[in-house]
């Protein structure tokens, strides 16, 4: 029978692998904005897109740092 700290262990590497795939994911996506040659304007928003992910991704690990603590 799994113990609780075992599972607790469990969901937490879970739950930040989630966290570090989507980090990647992100990085990936610059590389890909990158690539493109558009206008400044849209530039401006695929760095804002970037930034507001970085962002969902970062409260999200926040949230796990508090629900694992």
């Amino acid at each position: 029978m799994i113990e609780t700290e075992d599972l607790l262990d469990y969901e937490w590497a879970n739950d930040w692998n989630i966290i570090v795939e989507l980090f990647d994911k992100i990085k990936r996506i610059k590389e890909l904005f990158n690539s493109l040659d558009v206008s400044y304007l849209r530039e401006v928003e695929q760095r804002i897109l970037i930034l507001n992910l970085e962002k969902y991704v970062c409260s999200l690990q926040n949230y796990l740092i508090e629900k694992y603590s």
